[in-house]
């Protein structure tokens, strides 16, 4: 694995105690017809920073190409949805023109459910929103996730926790282990339905976490490539042959990890680059810190260029011991790659806590992959 310095960081959300802003949470990128670059985050408010915390979902645009972004502005608020906590956004061109906004709503504890809401004005207005994920239980979907396939169908992998009340106590209770299930539709997001298949974990004997945060890339039309986190030191993948219906049963990947996720996006050329926290050694590998990182440095990036089947050699771009780096939005421009992702430190107590924005020319990324 090779370290090296890639692009430059051209805007930072740091959290503010004094402000009431304890974190500044993953995001996601789309162009406007203007050619202006928007992208969309959680804002936190209050006191919390966990992932129940009250959040608002904000945005900033850039006008000159991802070098810089202006003033925040908010999109919705946790009140208007009324809800605990929204995060997890991504963006899609739709069909018609629109562009689509989906996010969590965190009904409870117990419940969590997709949605999606979509503006005729480059993100000034929203439509009224859409369940995307109709069935009342507790789905975990990451930002950046929601695919378009070559059908035209868009597809959300989904990590589906069990919840409940446990007992005469009726405490709130979630299963920290989970499935993936899948959420499509096929009119261009107006309608949703469950796709028959799910995945789960072969063996939970040494496992706990089961199969979380998944994600899913199209290989050959209809044909889907879906991966997910795992406590196992690596990340499992699965495969669909009918355009995300069902499914293969998950099996160990190439990508070794902490249980944190990893991001894959295919560019305008058709290779695949994958961002992720590798565990070049495992034992002894977590750092005392004063913070929880989960392992989730160094941040790497590889690319593939044969469809998948074989990727470069890592390149580590964020390396600091005692920062986290996860959840990574990647956006392709005509001369840079986009990237958005965690990068807490102490300083935020918490590595989810700050959003740092990296623009890497394509030159550079061609430099560093030769």
């Amino acid at each position: 694995m090779e370290k090296r310095e890639l692009g430059t960081v051209v805007a930072e959300f740091i959290p503010s105690m004094e402000k009431k802003n304890p974190r500044n949470s993953e995001g996601a990128f789309i162009k406007l017809e203007n050619d202006n670059i928007l992208f969309v985050y959680s804002r936190f408010k209050g006191e919390g920073c966990e992932d129940w915390g009250i959040s608002d979902i904000c945005a900033v645009i850039s006008s000159d190409g991802g070098r810089s972004f202006g003033k925040e502005r908010t999109v919705l608020t946790c009140e208007e949805e009324n809800a605990v906590n929204i995060m997890s956004l991504s963006l899609l061109d739709m069909e018609n023109g629109d562009i689509g906004l989906f996010y969590l709503v965190r009904h409870t504890y117990t419940m969590m459910q997709m949605y999606m809401r979509r503006s005729q004005d480059g993100g000034e207005t929203w439509s009224d929103r859409v369940l995307c994920t109709p069935q009342e239980d507790f789905f975990v979907v990451n930002n950046d996730r929601v695919v378009r396939l070559e059908s035209g169908r868009i597809l959300i992998p989904a990590a589906a926790h069990r919840t409940g009340r446990l007992g005469e106590t009726k405490e709130n209770f979630m299963d920290y282990c989970s499935e993936v299930v899948f959420f499509y539709s096929d009119d261009d997001g107006y309608t949703w339905q469950a796709a028959e298949g799910k995945c789960c974990m072969p063996s939970m004997k040494n496992c706990t976490s089961g199969l979380q945060e998944p994600g899913v890339i199209e290989l050959n039309p209809g044909i889907l490539w879906g991966f997910a986190r795992t406590d196992l030191g690596r990340q499992y993948e699965m495969y669909s042959l009918d355009n995300g219906n069902t499914w293969t049963a998950a099996q160990p990947s190439r990508f070794t990890s902490p249980n944190s996720p990893l991001s894959m996006k295919r560019d305008h050329t058709g290779a695949i680059w994958a961002v992720w926290n590798p565990i070049p050694e495992y034992n002894g590998r977590e750092k005392k810190t004063d913070i929880f990182t989960g392992g989730r440095t160094p941040y790497v990036i590889a690319v593939s260029r044969d469809n998948g089947e074989t990727f470069t050699r890592e390149v580590a771009f964020e390396t600091q011991e005692d920062h986290g780096y996860c959840y990574c939005a990647i956006y392709f421009l005509e001369d840079a790659m986009l990237l958005a992702y965690n990068a807490g430190g102490p300083e935020d107590r918490s590595c989810l806590a700050r959003t740092r924005i990296r623009r890497i020319g394509w030159d550079e990324l061609s430099n560093a992959f030769e």
